[in-house]
């Protein structure tokens, strides 16, 4: 009895000698071979040579300072809330006496963290900020082979108060 009616015919062909000496694809695969051996490398040499970036790539983050110096976020959350992947954690505390010059409100992000390893470099979270305190960068974020190196607290994020260590924003937003 039959199961099925799409029966198929095997045929028992012999292999001719050039076949059995698998010599035809040997010669296929050299010349495939020569074929990519004479292209250009696809490939760059890294800390020597830098590939170009688009436009729009979206690297390493960082916490603007506005032009006094202040930290620009207010632990507003709309970055951890916009953020897909739910990489960004923050805890909000209220500025103390003395402080005035530190944060530019009230309240501030006291603990900010990314876990660059969630993090899928989308851009919502510069989106989402109204006051402009997160921005993604053109650099590229560093590898380390431990995991707790990938969780950037402020001390990584922050930009730094001198003018050379600022970074141009302007650039991007005004797109």
């Amino acid at each position: 009895m039959q199961l099925t009616n799409r029966s198929k015919v095997v045929s028992d062909k012999n292999m001719t000698a050039m076949e059995a000496a698998y010599l035809p694809a040997v010669i296929k695969g050299m010349a495939v071979t020569l074929k990519h051996f004479f292209m250009r490398p696809a490939t760059t040499k890294y800390p020597e040579q830098t590939r170009e970036f688009s436009e729009v790539y979206r690297g390493r983050h960082v916490l603007k300072r506005d032009e006094k110096g202040a930290e620009r976020c207010t632990a507003c959350g709309l970055c951890a809330v916009s953020c897909p992947a739910e990489a960004i954690t923050m805890v909000a505390a209220e500025r103390k006496k003395g402080e005035e010059g530190l944060y530019r409100e009230e309240k501030y992000a006291a603990i900010y963290e990314i876990n660059m390893l969630r993090c899928i470099f989308c851009g919502l979270c510069e989106e989402a900020c109204p006051k402009q305190a997160i921005f993604l960068t053109k650099e590229i974020a560093p590898a380390s082979y431990e995991r707790e190196d990938f969780i950037w607290g402020k001390d990584r994020l922050v930009e730094g108060v001198e003018e050379t260590k600022r970074i141009d924003i302007t650039k991007r937003q005004d797109r």
